[in-house]
């Protein structure tokens, strides 16, 4: 098992860039290896598609015969992500139980938070709600911090009704929404694209007198922005600055998103600078977003550049800033490039980012490409996922190669993925799937 992970690592990460071992929960005796908590974080996340393997690996790497690492809250919270993905939540409960520790409750809120995450993207509300009430209660966490995670996870997996019924209904909330409460919904409404909702619960909130905050203008004016109506997103943002509200970097962000939607690209330059020179640093997401915007209106030269300024501050591209080229290059050939590019300077692509490349070069019929990413994507240890798999036999299909298409169906389902139905292959799903259940194996 250990030669596994060390195997991983290589294929993954270099070591220099993994954390130091997280500090453990009691005095333990040190691991008799060099496998750390980002290690065991690292591998789970590898087994993601295969809770039985991720499962043993988890109690492996906290025995005494194993790596003898207790788990930290972050792989206790993956383990159970895990679990709960494929709908393990019997399995899920238990083991976040087991670790209950009545001197240090806090240590299972990130585990608590990917289980009623899990409930909610399964559309468990029923369930998400006893988890808070019962499982929460026994481990002492039944406070307002985790029913706020209750109000997240089910805004985040558009269950914002439910959400709104539980904040607002007949019964009395178990904590009186406040500020916070509030931002979880406009967030909640603002996915789901209810516009009328959302502008409703914002003006609910001067009605009500609950303060507005630097998060509420941020949410309220990235909706604004994504309904279509940039200028007035730009307009709540002069709004904030005319009322002294404290702008931060995601909000100029969110402007500067804004204003490039309205006025293009050259104007969000020009709020950029009036960031930096209003002493706020730019993140990664800020040069992401004026980097898209100059990929999309197609002066990619003038967006390399931007990358170079990118180099020169402390932020560095990431994954979104491949994706931004990659979403918007016209020549497969500049795309492959830019990929090897990415993997050569150590930016390790995620599934997305694999199922983006699978589509793109199989819509445009090259299979080499296609092979050439699938190989990279093994090579890193990843294991495929339905929409990895999916896209590739799409691409094997549109090429007439139905024989290997098929070999990768099976290979699908014996994973326990669920397949498109495709008449090339004569397959159909089970009656006792849904739309939404094959959606789920791409929730994280």
């Amino acid at each position: 098992m250990l030669s596994l992970v060390r195997r991983h690592r290589r294929l993954a990460l270099p070591f220099s860039t993994l954390h130091a071992p997280a500090p453990a929960r009691a005095s333990t005796p040190t691991p008799p290896s060099s496998l750390d908590a980002s290690a065991v974080l690292e591998t789970l996340s590898l087994y993601a598609n295969d809770w039985r393997r991720a499962l043993d690996f988890f109690h492996w790497s906290a025995s005494p015969a194993g790596a003898n690492l207790p788990p930290t809250a972050a792989t206790l919270a993956r383990a159970i992500d895990i679990l709960g993905k494929h709908f393990e939540f019997p399995l899920a409960t238990s083991l976040l139980l087991s670790h209950h520790d009545p001197e240090d409750p806090a240590f299972l809120r990130p585990a608590l938070r990917a289980l009623l995450n899990r409930l909610a993207a399964a559309n468990l509300v029923d369930d998400a709600l006893r988890a808070f009430d019962s499982t929460a209660a026994s481990i002492g966490l039944r406070d307002e911090a985790s029913f706020h995670l209750l109000v997240d996870a089910l805004c985040d997996h558009r269950r914002v009704d439910e959400a709104d019924h539980l904040c607002f209904g007949k019964d009395p909330p178990p904590f009186p929404p406040g500020t916070k409460t509030h931002n979880l919904l406009l967030r909640g409404w603002a996915k789901t694209r209810a516009w009328a909702r959302l502008r409703q619960l914002w003006f609910d909130m001067d009605r009500r007198g609950v303060a507005k905050d630097l998060h509420s203008y941020s949410i309220y004016m990235d909706a604004l922005a994504k309904s279509g109506k940039p200028w007035k997103a730009f307009k709540i943002f002069k709004e904030m600055k005319q009322k002294g509200v404290r702008i931060d970097t995601v909000a100029y962000n969110t402007a500067i998103h804004a204003v490039g939607l309205a006025q293009g690209v050259d104007s969000a330059v020009r709020l950029y600078r009036q960031m930096v020179d209003a002493g706020c640093k730019p993140n990664t997401a800020t040069y992401n977003a004026i980097v898209k915007l100059f990929c999309k209106e197609g002066r990619f030269k003038e967006g390399y550049a931007f990358v170079q300024q990118m180099h020169k501050t402390s932020c560095k591209p990431n994954v979104l800033t491949y994706h931004c080229f990659f979403q918007y290059l016209s020549r497969p050939q500049e795309v492959l490039g830019l990929f090897e590019k990415m993997l050569e300077r150590g930016c390790q692509p995620r599934m997305d980012t694999y199922v983006m490349l699978i589509k793109r070069f199989g819509r445009w019929g090259f299979l080499r490409p296609v092979f050439i990413v699938w190989k990279a994507m093994e090579e890193q240890g990843l294991s495929p996922d339905a929409f990895a798999y999916n896209a590739l036999i799409d691409a094997l299909l549109q090429k007439g190669m139905v024989d290997l298409a098929r070999k990768y169906d099976e290979e699908m389902l014996a994973k326990g993925l669920s397949p498109k139905p495709r008449k090339e292959l004569g397959t159909k799903l089970l009656e006792a799937e849904s739309d939404s259940d094959n959606a789920l194996n791409g929730v994280l």
